[in-house]
């Protein structure tokens, strides 16, 4: 939708630090618990629950178990911002 993607992944245990810096990125809980880790706290998210993390600002997404989580960003966001490594995943995948 006008250039922006709607990603549902899956998420368990730690992700990398990292940011965005030129967009903001939203959380939508779909099932589970995520928690969003950020340098000076965190937020706890529950099923149905949203949270936009503003450009710029790093975090790191937690889930105990598996949480079922959508992501709205813009076409081309890399979700691991700068950080490549292992969790780097490839944009426009669809399975």
């Amino acid at each position: 939708m006008n250039d922006y993607q709607f990603k549902v992944v899956k998420l368990q245990g730690d992700f990398v630090w990292h940011d965005h810096k030129d967009t903001d990125e939203t959380f939508i809980v779909l099932a589970g618990r995520l928690r969003i880790d950020f340098r000076d706290g965190h937020v706890e998210l529950s099923e149905g629950e949203m949270y936009v993390v503003p450009k710029g600002v790093e975090h790191k997404p937690y889930a105990e178990q598996e949480a079922q989580v959508l992501l709205i960003e813009p076409r081309g966001v890399v979700n691991t911002g700068d950080e490549k490594g292992s969790k780097t995943a490839e944009n426009d995948v669809w399975i």
